[in-house]
């Protein structure tokens, strides 16, 4: 990918930008799904949690590039699924 989406960023390369996507987007989804796949309590915390972390992931990106497409929305919309998500297994659960 070229870097000049990065001018407005403080980043130079995507290698930050990517491990902290990796970590937080990625492993944290993974290490959600295993509670909620194991009916921990904290799983549904996790949801709510990873929910907020790509919504203002998003909206960090967005400030950052000065650019906002249709990917940006879907991420957003999946990210308010998750909080909802998590919200319905914390407190409407049998």
């Amino acid at each position: 990918m070229n870097t000049d989406y990065l001018q407005y960023s403080p980043f130079d390369s995507y290698m930050i930008p990517g491990i902290i996507l990796f970590i937080v987007n990625g492993v944290m989804n993974v290490i959600a799904t295993i509670f909620i796949l194991r009916k921990n309590r904290l799983g549904s915390l996790l949801a709510i949690l990873q929910g907020m972390l790509l919504c203002g992931w998003i909206g960090i990106q967005v400030l950052m590039v000065k650019d906002f497409n249709l990917l940006h929305v879907s991420m957003l919309l999946i990210g308010f699924i998750f909080i909802i998500g998590g919200c319905i297994l914390r407190f409407y659960k049998n």
